[in-house]
């Protein structure tokens, strides 16, 4: 009887400590803190699905507060910027008709200016908390890409990835927004 009153209390405190030191990780099975973050997150901006996909995209976002989630954003605006200029160049290449040339590096011009100085201020104004300036950076994102779009004659290949690195600029700004 002592025997199993003794094993019972053995028991009871390593449950006890169990709980009480559980790593971080085996917590989220339990609690999915990032999961709440992010339907939190992405509850406040304009784009509820695409904010979503973009951050589950990244497995960063598991560890990510708002700051991070914003971060995060950044580099898929990045991503798909880049995918989008080569996209452009390659349509460059094909010796489309002087309008559409034109029109093509207009957005090449475009997206250079989202890779080079966008992208860039976004990522200065989060690393240095200056918020407003990363903000700044993402709507500027947004505008280039629907400029781009508007510059177009017609709907294009285009016309989806432009849209797509719109989407997410705004959403990204609304992220950025939430810092303030």
């Amino acid at each position: 009887m002592k025997t199993l009153k003794s094993l019972a209390l053995i028991f009871l405190i390593q449950a006890i400590l169990a709980t009480i030191f559980i790593p971080r990780i085996q917590c989220r099975i339990i609690l999915p803190n990032d999961a709440n973050l992010i339907d939190q997150t992405c509850k406040k901006t304009p784009n509820y699905d695409v904010c979503v996909s973009s951050l589950q995209s990244d497995p960063r976002s598991n560890d990510a507060d708002v700051r991070g989630q914003a971060r995060i954003l950044v580099d898929v605006i990045n991503s798909d910027s880049t995918q989008t200029l080569n996209e452009i160049k390659k349509l460059l290449q094909g010796s489309p008709e002087p309008t559409v040339k034109e029109a093509l590096q207009a957005c090449a011009d475009k997206y250079n200016a989202i890779l080079k100085g966008d992208v860039p201020q976004a990522v200065e104004g989060l690393d240095k908390g200056n918020f407003k300036f990363a903000e700044s950076g993402a709507n500027d994102a947004a505008n280039e890409a629907d400029s781009c779009e508007r510059g177009l004659s017609s709907k294009s290949t285009l016309t989806k990835l432009n849209t797509q690195v719109q989407d997410v600029a705004v959403v990204t700004a609304a992220v950025v927004r939430l810092l303030l």
